[in-house]
């Protein structure tokens, strides 16, 4: 599978490991940074790994912050993206088989190498169900993403003042 990776400065190190664990396993991996640990700000990533997976340059991609709470946030405001922080196995592919998932997301300070490089690989390898219910629902978010999109007005409680 063709895939994206991308962290913020807290997430280097785990980046990497993970990286080299799934083109181990033979994955192509796009490494979209950051490279450093100098402090970088994550929307910066997580919008440039969700737009190469928008855009078609990656089925699928992992991003890692340090709680993976704000990434995952900078992330699902690209209509499209499904991101969600996983910090189990059961979300890992439940949000893939359920809700299409597209981006995982996890903490670097939160979860190990072993279980980030676990997580990774139950992600890639569980598919969508195609499920009625299920299908009807993710109908629903996208009519959401429609209604709402970029229409949030400037001072509204959902924006930082």
């Amino acid at each position: 599978m063709h895939i994206a990776i991308a962290s913020d400065h807290a997430g280097v190190d785990r980046k990497a490991e993970v990286m080299a664990a799934l083109r181990a396993e033979g994955h192509v991996v796009d490494d979209l940074g950051t490279d450093s640990t100098a402090p970088v700000d994550y929307p910066d990533y997580a919008e440039r790994l969700g737009l190469a997976v928008i855009e078609g340059r990656a089925e699928r991609g992992v991003l890692i912050c340090g709680s993976g709470v704000g990434a995952s946030v900078a992330a699902n405001k690209i209509p499209g993206i499904r991101a969600s922080v996983c910090h189990d196995s059961y979300s890992a592919h439940q949000g893939v088989e359920h809700d299409n998932m597209n981006i995982l997301v996890f903490g670097a300070r939160v979860i190990g190498p072993e279980l980030a490089k676990e997580l990774a690989r139950i992600f890639l390898a569980a598919r969508f169900s195609g499920e009625a219910r299920h299908v009807r629902r993710l109908a629903k978010v996208h009519a959401m993403e429609e209604r709402y999109g970029m229409h949030l007005p400037v001072g509204s409680a959902a924006r930082p003042s």
